[in-house]
């Protein structure tokens, strides 16, 4: 058998029963493929199942408000792939009739679609044939073919992409998909591949070169920045005090407490003492309880956060910012960043 034969005879004895699979919808695979962009199936899963639940087809997503999407999506991070979903659905509703797209050249089109989703979905529900190219490929190929070109350069990925192309199984685009990046995910994994029962051990360059380890090659990332939030908790009537965050930042459009940030780890007595504070809290604001700093990683930032809870405080921020309060009913239909979520039931 050829490198595609050997890979699908893999997948049909191997593969995971996911729901996406059985199915040609591209809306449901669209949905699948974007929740599982950098999150683990596991993790993914119940997400799926819940968008699928709330939106059954293309017209229930667009008809949503934001808000309502961003909570459903809560605790996935990388909020712009849902604020893009949401954009794009009322795409489809407006320029494609409410019909989802099939054909790989209208799907590269629209927001938060790129090669490889345009090609998965294009494959999958239409059989189209284009080669889908995630991380789980990128491994693969170079591992077998023993490929040093690094894989995060534009050399590389065109690269990559021309020898997946090539390799499809023009017969069947969407099983060859599917097959190679399950192949990816469950044989061929990062770490501790099982090379040993692999099929393509024989031909497998990294392994006859004892260069598992090796391959693929990828560029080091720059080093993350380093940032410092004080949250001021401040309650009112067993109601809390939040703020909607801004555009041109992370976790735009979520909502969290209000912030100071500053330039390196500062004591919280400082943080309320500064002028700043005080011209939004009063003079006579006093901390109550501080919880300390928690380290919330990011994937190009590392955010250093401390909760500071305060009592005695002036409402004279009101006419100066567009913090608000809100009650524990009110959580339910607010979108918080993973962060904010996970240390609010300390206050409410």
């Amino acid at each position: 058998m050829n490198f595609s034969q050997e890979i699908i005879s893999w997948y049909n004895e191997h593969k995971r029963e996911l729901p996406w699979r059985n199915t040609h919808d591209p809306y449901i695979i669209w949905l699948s493929e974007i929740i599982m962009q950098q999150t683990r199936i596991e993790q993914g899963l119940p997400y799926f199942t819940r968008f699928i639940e709330e939106f059954p087809t293309v017209s229930h997503f667009a008809a949503a408000s934001e808000d309502k999407v961003l909570n459903l999506w809560q605790g996935l991070g990388y909020y712009s792939r849902g604020r893009n979903m949401h954009f794009t659905a009322n795409v489809v509703m407006e320029e494609h009739e409410g019909y989802f797209p099939t054909s790989y050249a209208k799907l590269i089109k629209l927001k938060g679609i790129g090669e490889y989703t345009a090609a998965a979905i294009s494959s999958f529900s239409a059989n189209e044939v284009k080669a889908v190219v995630d991380g789980n490929v990128f491994r693969l190929l170079s591992r077998y073919f023993g490929i040093d070109e690094v894989i995060n350069s534009s050399k590389g990925k065109r690269l990559f992409f021309d020898l997946a192309n090539d390799l499809i199984d023009p017969s069947h685009p969407g099983l060859y998909n599917q097959a190679i990046m399950e192949f990816g995910s469950l044989q061929c994994r990062y770490k501790k591949p099982d090379c040993f029962i692999c099929p393509l051990r024989s031909a497998c360059v990294a392994y006859r070169d004892n260069r598992i380890d090796e391959l693929p090659v990828k560029l080091k990332k720059q080093p993350n920045r380093n940032r410092y939030f004080n949250y001021i908790v401040a309650r009112r009537d067993e109601k809390i005090l939040l703020n909607k965050r801004g555009p041109n930042d992370i976790w735009q459009n979520l909502h969290e407490f209000p912030l100071f940030e500053t330039s390196a780890e500062f004591p919280p007595y400082q943080i309320v003492n500064d002028q700043q504070f005080k011209e939004f809290f009063g003079e006579r604001a006093i901390i109550r309880s501080v919880h300390q700093p928690r380290k919330h990683m990011l994937s190009h930032q590392n955010i250093y956060a401390i909760f500071i809870e305060i009592e005695n405080f002036e409402d004279q921020f009101i006419e100066k910012s567009e913090w608000f309060y809100a009650s524990q009913a009110d959580f339910e239909n607010l979108a918080l960043p993973k962060l904010i979520f996970e240390n609010l039931k300390k206050f409410v």
